[in-house]
């Protein structure tokens, strides 16, 4: 039975976080841009799974279940801000929403 090799896991792990950071940067709405960054925590989760399974370790695991917690809440705390800046702004657009200005 032949296995998947880690490059495998890390190319596919590169190419998620790669689309994270393009939907980061060039997405002009909030809820894409919120996305993209849970799309870049599962990259990284993606990896650390493929590295604790390749050397028989337990660690990553922890760290995956560490950046879970985390994930869920910013997923928690960023939601609620996203819908108070929709409430208050009526847009979604970044570049509408500049507390600063007003």
């Amino acid at each position: 039975m032949s296995q998947v090799p880690l490059s495998w896991f890390l190319v596919l792990s590169a190419l998620l976080f790669a689309l994270g950071v393009a939907g980061f940067l060039f997405r002009r709405n909030i809820i894409t841009v919120f996305m993209s960054i849970e799309l870049m925590l599962n990259a990284v989760n993606l990896s650390f799974i493929a590295f604790a399974y390749q050397h028989k370790d337990v660690s990553g695991h922890l760290f995956v279940f560490f950046v879970m917690v985390v994930a869920a809440a910013e997923a928690a705390v960023g939601l609620a801000i996203i819908l108070t800046v929709f409430k208050n702004r009526a847009t979604l657009n970044i570049d509408d929403i500049s507390s600063m200005k007003d």
